[in-house]
């Protein structure tokens, strides 16, 4: 079995409510990250290791329009990551389905897939030998071979036992911290032999969808097979980033921009200095980047620790930016202050804001001034085209899609729904 012998499936499906309000009017694997659509990074791990036809499993109108609408049947991917021969996206059908092992059912079944698949998450970022993982798989004769990786949080995760030849003797999902029974997770990450294919369509399959209206890998499928005695084997990797909520997302933003994983996705970027990039231009005018980079050569503007700064963005003088990604299109105002935090595309901040741990969803504006600044801390999420009036202190806050906070509004840990809890912050 080679790489190009493998189908992908990428289940999307639920509301990503970790995630919200970036997930508000979007789908998880579309959020930005890097300054790039999240899913492009297991997607491009996987292609630029050979794996050339990919399914999407999309669930419900949101996801299936903006997976389909931004990737169509692939051509576009791989003219960006210059991926030869190029990759074939197929989606999934009109159907509905009970989960993510019940659409991958679907989807083999619907595509005719004979061979080989390996499941990944459109949320997940990780690095991995392809070719050793195959390898494995095969040593073992395994139906299924999952990526395990070693996590200190255990709760929102399936944890596993292994025996001394990796294969898996207990599978739990989601454990109280009390009955994990050890620090070994299931990534998401599944190489399942064609014969898999056979035993979902099966009666014992068709009764726990009966029975339980659901079939997932991890509540459901997984079980099932370590239970029955199936050949299920582990297969351990060393880097895995879940960012499936908003401070995993930043974290591992932040350790992705100082280095721990070499980021291939990064290609279209001009290296400033050590881990410090900006966006290449190509054939576009360069008088925004040149301005840009003589201010920073100039001291004018300060970079600390590791920072993405895409193209055509404006920075004003004084301002400082450590361990930060900002996005294209974004105005960012004179001394203002950017620590760990995700600033997305279209986004303008006033002269004095102090943003730190956050994330600036796209086209919102952050008013803020000299003698009226903006402070947005401690994991704030602020949902796409948000308006924030001068003065506002946001801690620990979200605020969801379209709305404005009237100036000088002080909140800590307040999710912002609606104009009904606009207008009482007004009052």
């Amino acid at each position: 079995m080679k790489a190009e012998d493998l189908t992908c499936f990428i289940p999307v499906g639920g509301v990503a409510k970790r995630l919200r309000p970036l997930t508000y009017d979007i789908s998880k694997p579309c959020v930005r990250f890097m300054n790039r659509a999240l899913i492009e990074f297991p997607m491009l791990t996987l292609a630029r290791q050979g794996v050339r036809n990919f399914i999407l499993g999309e669930q419900g109108y949101t996801n299936y329009t903006d997976l389909f609408d931004r990737f169509d049947d692939g051509a576009g991917f791989s003219a960006k990551y210059a991926i030869k021969p190029g990759i074939h996206i197929m989606h999934q059908p009109n159907v509905d389905d009970m989960g993510s092992a019940d659409s991958y059912r679907i989807n083999v079944e619907y595509y005719d897939i004979k061979g080989p698949v390996i499941v990944v998450q459109g949320d997940n970022i990780f690095d991995m030998n392809l070719e050793d993982f195959i390898r494995w798989h095969e040593k073992k004769s395994a139906l299924m071979t999952i990526a395990l990786f070693r996590a200190k949080n255990l709760e929102e995760y399936g944890v596993v036992d292994i025996d001394s030849e990796m294969r898996i003797k207990k599978f739990v999902e989601k454990p109280a911290p009390e009955k994990a029974t050890s620090n070994l997770i299931n990534a998401g990450i599944y190489l399942l032999s064609p014969e898999l294919r056979e035993i979902v369509k099966g009666d014992e399959i068709k009764k726990i969808l009966e029975e339980r209206r659901r079939l997932d890998f991890g509540y459901d499928l997984i079980p099932y097979f370590v239970d029955r005695g199936f050949p299920v084997y582990g297969y351990e990797i060393s880097i895995w980033y879940d960012v499936g909520n908003p401070k995993e997302y930043l974290r591992a933003m932040v350790e992705i921009l100082r280095g721990s994983i070499v980021v291939g996705i990064l290609r279209d970027v001009v290296q400033l200095d050590r881990n410090v990039w900006i966006q290449d231009y190509g054939n576009e005018s360069n008088r925004i980047r040149d301005d840009m980079l003589r201010k920073y050569r100039d001291g004018k503007i300060i970079i600390e620790g590791a920072a993405l700064i895409g193209k055509h963005t404006r920075i004003g003088e004084r301002t400082v930016i450590r361990d930060s990604c900002i996005d294209n299109y974004c105005i960012i105002g004179e001394n203002v202050r950017i620590e760990r935090s995700a600033i997305m595309d279209g986004v303008k901040i006033g002269d004095n804001a102090y943003i730190v741990d956050s994330i600036i969803g796209r086209k919102s504006v952050i008013e803020s001034s000299k003698n009226n600044s903006t402070y947005i801390g401690e994991y704030s999420v602020i949902g796409n085209a948000v308006r924030i009036r001068e003065g506002c202190k946001l801690i620990g806050t979200r605020v969801n899609p379209y709305l404005t906070i009237p100036p000088g509004t002080k909140y800590t840990n307040k999710y912002i729904e609606d104009y009904k809890d606009v207008a009482q912050l007004a009052e």
